[in-house]
């Protein structure tokens, strides 16, 4: 076809297009009234509180202070491998750092990292929560939320207090269980089924 050939073909196909004589905006002005949905969705967003969908325990905890190590493992999590995750021998893939929060806020973190560590395929993980030193009380207070927080996450399978070097008892070393993806890549790799 030559360059003609392929404009009459092009013309001939374009023939029932008609140009649009409105110009090419979007109506952006707000309603200067509310309608009857605008008020109805208002007021169920007032009526039911927002649905709380994190599972952390938000109520009293142990207490625990500065020096308690914490020490935790689901059955079926071998010995070598919590030995290796006590000792710090795992690479820290990613941390968290608590220091500063209210129990609320770091609740709200803690359910966060843990789902986008198992999201990313993230094995071996560091919480830095602090020690609690500070405390009138004497009590480390979001350490103690923390301690009871990670058994209660099915993604947890083992957590330790952290080496002196990695923070030490103001810290620990968690290991998230395989996300579905990483468990079917181990399968391909390794045959199995």
């Amino acid at each position: 076809m030559t360059s003609k050939d392929e404009r009459l073909a092009f013309l001939e196909e374009m023939q029932d297009v008609r140009r649009i004589r409105k110009p090419n905006k979007a109506e952006v002005s707000t309603p200067r009234e509310l309608t009857p949905g605008h008020l109805e969705r208002q007021r169920a967003a007032v009526a039911q509180p927002a649905v709380d969908r994190n599972p952390l325990t938000a109520d009293m905890v142990e207490p625990l202070t500065a020096h308690d190590v914490l020490s935790w493992q689901r059955p079926g999590v071998q010995h070598g491998v919590f030995k290796k995750l006590r000792l710090g021998q795992y690479p820290i893939e990613a941390r968290l750092d608590l220091h500063r929060m209210t129990v609320d806020e770091a609740r709200r973190e803690v359910f966060g990292f843990i789902n986008d560590c198992v999201r990313y395929g993230l094995r071996s993980v560091i919480i830095l929560h602090g020690k609690g030193e500070r405390n009138p009380d004497g009590v480390a207070h979001i350490k103690s939320h923390v301690a009871k927080w990670l058994p209660e996450l099915a993604d947890v399978l083992a957590f330790h207090s952290a080496q002196k070097h990695h923070g030490g008892t103001g810290a620990v070393y968690v290991m998230v269980r395989k996300g579905d993806r990483d468990k079917q890549r181990n399968r391909e790799i390794h045959g199995g089924h």
